[in-house]
């Protein structure tokens, strides 16, 4: 902000020093003043001379016209004083404005923030929960991946055995097949044994 003219960068607070300081000076040039006027009362009872008189006259006129001059500044200070008070009053003001806007803004961001933080540890709850269910899964996946493989085994062992199974039941089948072409042949033989007995007891006879 500019500086008004005649005021200094001190602020109101050198005004209000340099106001008081003026008006110290003019209660001191009113207290001479009071004091010359006595004077020449005191010299009019007593008679001076002209040339006393006129030099106790001259240095009243100056003092008169200092005291006016003081005055006139005082005057002034005291509407430099005004201006700066106005200028502060207004500022003090905007802010209070500003400082509102501020702390409207700042809990805005804070509840923001409150917000986004209640929405990260939803996302954060939900997460875990989402990862405690894979693992859930993943612990009866491998119980299954385990049962499978049991299984697995089981199934095999049960293939070997049918395999066996049916390999000695080949193997019986085929002893069972050997022994009846066995007992079938010693049949026919003995058949034919019989019959070749049965010709040669007519011609005996």
């Amino acid at each position: 902000m500019a500086t008004p003219l005649g005021w200094s960068q001190g602020g109101s607070g050198s005004v209000c020093l340099a106001f008081d300081q003026l008006r110290d000076v003019i209660e001191s040039q009113e207290e001479l003043i009071h004091q010359l006027r006595n004077v020449m009362v005191l010299q009019d009872e007593n008679f001076v001379s002209k040339e006393e008189f006129q030099e106790i006259e001259k240095k009243l006129g100056e003092e008169k016209a200092a005291h006016a001059k003081t005055k006139a500044l005082l005057a002034k200070e005291e509407e430099k004083l005004q201006f700066a008070l106005g200028e502060v009053e207004v500022l003090s003001k905007q802010l209070e404005k500003e400082k509102l806007a501020f702390e409207k803004a700042l809990s805005s961001i804070k509840n923001r923030v409150l917000q986004e933080s209640s929405k990260k540890d939803q996302l954060i709850s939900k997460c875990n929960e989402i990862e405690s269910h894979i693992i859930k899964q993943e612990d009866i996946l491998n119980g299954k991946e385990n049962e499978i493989k049991e299984l697995q085994q089981v199934i095999s062992q049960q293939k070997q055995i049918f395999r066996n199974h049916v390999s000695d039941f080949r193997i019986q089948k085929q002893q069972e097949s050997y022994m009846a072409q066995v007992l079938d042949q010693k049949h026919k033989r003995a058949s034919g044994t019989r019959r070749a007995r049965s010709r040669q007891c007519p011609r005996e006879k």
